[in-house]
């Protein structure tokens, strides 16, 4: 074999290589993409409580007392309870944003607007830590 037919195949065999790891990083986005998808709060939760109940069931003695019984009730309340106050947090939140886009105003509102039209925004200074309603800004919208 001449140079010119082993660069040929190299060239070919790089091409076949960047085909294969393309249609592999596409596979690996939609294998990534199912798998969270799947995983739905509900699915989770049972998830959990059959591992739980399995891996109870496995340890010696493996049978559950009273004590363990009521440890995984509080765990499940506790759960369900967080998970009700999430969901009324997301409806109030939806309610806030309805009344806000048909202008609907707060009085806090209207004197915060009316703060910030009187006083001019000062810049920081560079390496200055921040003022703390900017940090406190910045770590809820994190």
């Amino acid at each position: 074999m001449n140079f010119d037919a082993l660069q040929r195949r190299v060239r070919r065999a790089e091409a076949v290589v960047q085909v294969r790891m393309d249609e592999t990083m596409q596979q690996w986005d939609t294998l990534e993409t199912t798998w969270r998808r799947s995983w739905t709060p509900g699915r989770i939760v049972i998830a959990g409580l059959a591992g739980g109940f399995l891996a109870g069931r496995l340890e010696p003695g493996g049978a559950f007392s009273g004590a363990r019984w009521l440890q995984m009730i509080g765990s499940v309340s506790g759960l369900v309870a967080s998970a009700q106050a999430s969901i009324a947090t997301l409806q109030e939140a939806g309610l806030a944003a309805a009344a806000a886009a048909a202008g609907v105003a707060t009085n806090e509102a209207a004197a915060a607007a009316g703060e910030a039209a009187a006083s001019p925004a000062r810049e920081p200074e560079p390496g200055a830590p921040p003022r703390a309603a900017e940090a406190a800004t910045e770590l809820s919208e994190s």
